[in-house]
């Protein structure tokens, strides 16, 4: 199960390893959080136009469903609104009603449900920071976490309301926008004489003196990266098709970084660190 704050987070952080594990046989669910309502309109090619503005929650939830049959994966809502990404100096308050403002253990429990309904073995979400500070990815970590213990908690989270009680056996946090791969990708870059999308986020890197995270699983998924750009691309209305996410020659990614990269942040099965495979520990087992 990956657990997702907006539609199209499901394209950017992941998906090569959930396409990866789909073609293996696993059952891959995305749970998305918010419909994205508040989502700006990304690719200049599509703002201005009315009628996105007007259906941005009808537009999103198409890209969604484009993007998940190219991953081949299922996907649910959570059904919590979008709190948007506040903006200036102070910033301002969150919206009423927005995800970012409900009580963490009652989102937490519509999260139990999916669990419990879906029995994964393995969830991925977002660190305590996000991934970046958007509130509702720091949201959508504190329910994951709080629903990985919840899920086999029958005093909170009653079986009659909830559904039978169920364990996930390891979570992990989405780290595939680590400093390793970044410069590793545009060291490649200019090696070859080619102009790097990566020069201004290493310099931000630097200036917001961001903590390096600890990588503990390298997931080889490079057969799998044309299909996570073709599920990016179906979020028309986030990406631009001619932008920065894909000026780097999938060729090269392949030779350079070959790997989605992940932080094991709960274990309850055996491991040995570094892995390759989220289900280790897990496969070992039976």
């Amino acid at each position: 199960m990956a657990v997702h704050a907006h539609p199209d987070d499901e394209s950017s952080k992941g998906a090569a390893t959930m396409a990866k594990y789909v073609s293996e046989g696993v059952d891959v669910l995305v749970v998305t959080c918010t419909g994205g309502e508040r989502g700006s309109i990304l690719n200049p090619k599509l703002q201005g136009d009315p009628y996105i503005e007007e259906h941005i929650h009808e537009v999103r939830k198409k890209e969604m469903d484009e993007a998940r049959e190219i991953l081949g994966v299922k996907q649910e809502w959570l059904g919590f609104v979008d709190s948007g990404l506040p903006e200036g100096d102070p910033l301002p308050p969150l919206p009423e009603g927005c995800f970012a403002l409900e009580d963490v253990d009652k989102a937490a429990g519509e999260l139990v449900r999916k669990i419990r309904s879906f029995r994964p073995q393995v969830i991925t979400t977002y660190d305590e920071n996000g991934g970046y500070p958007h509130p509702d990815h720091i949201m959508t970590h504190k329910i994951t976490m709080v629903a990985f213990e919840g899920a086999a908690d029958t005093e909170k989270y009653p079986e009659d309301e909830f559904g039978p009680a169920y364990q996930p056996l390891k979570v992990y946090y989405n780290q595939g926008f680590n400093r390793p791969r970044t410069e590793a990708l545009h060291n490649a870059m200019l090696e070859r004489g080619l102009e790097s999308p990566y020069e201004d986020w290493l310099k931000r890197w630097d200036e917001f003196e961001r903590k390096e995270r600890t990588l503990t699983t390298h997931v080889p998924c490079a057969d799998f990266f044309e299909i996570r750009d073709k599920a990016l691309i179906a979020h028309a209305t986030q990406i631009d098709p001619d932008g920065g996410w894909f000026r780097v020659p999938l060729d090269l990614q392949r030779e350079v970084w070959p790997t989605e990269e992940y932080e094991l942040a709960k274990s309850l099965v055996d491991t040995s660190l570094p892995e390759d495979d989220l289900f280790a520990g897990i496969r070992d087992n039976g």
